[in-house]
C-alpha cells in the first residue's frame, strides 16, 4: 500500500507563490506516473500536471507557464511550484500516484487559498 502525504498548502495573496510537496511512503522510483489534481468548491476535480518516472511532464492549460512539477528521487517526494497565483487557483490539491496500470493511490489533499 502506497501512502501519499501532501504539505505546503496555505493562504497566499494573489500574485504570490507556494510550493506543494507530496511525500511517498515507498521508493518513488517504483511509481510510474504521478499527478497533481485539484478540486475547487462546487467544481469537478481536475488534473493540474503530471510527471513520469523518466521525468516527462505535462500541464493543463491553466498551469502552463505558472506551475512547475518535479520529483526528487532521493527524497521520495514530488513537488508543485506554483507562481503568480490567482484566486481561481484556490482549491484542495491532491497528489495521485499510478504505480502500474490499475494500481493507483490518492493523497488526502491539502488546501490552497489565494486571496485577491
Amino acid at each position: 500500500q502506497v501512502q501519499l502525504a501532501e504539505s505546503g498548502g496555505g493562504l497566499v495573496q494573489a500574485g504570490g507563490s507556494l510550493k506543494l510537496a507530496c511525500k511517498v511512503s515507498v521508493s518513488i522510483t517504483s511509481i510510474a506516473v504521478m499527478n497533481w489534481y485539484r478540486q475547487a468548491p462546487g467544481k469537478q476535480r481536475e488534473m493540474v500536471a503530471w510527471i513520469t518516472d523518466y521525468g516527462t511532464t505535462d500541464y493543463s492549460d491553466f498551469a502552463k507557464g505558472r506551475f512547475v512539477i518535479s520529483r526528487d528521487n532521493a527524497a521520495d517526494t514530488m513537488y508543485l511550484q506554483m507562481n503568480n497565483l490567482k484566486s481561481d487557483d484556490s482549491a484542495i490539491y491532491y497528489c495521485y500516484a499510478q504505480q502500474e496500470v490499475g494500481v493507483t493511490f490518492w493523497g488526502k489533499g491539502i488546501l490552497v487559498t489565494v486571496s485577491s
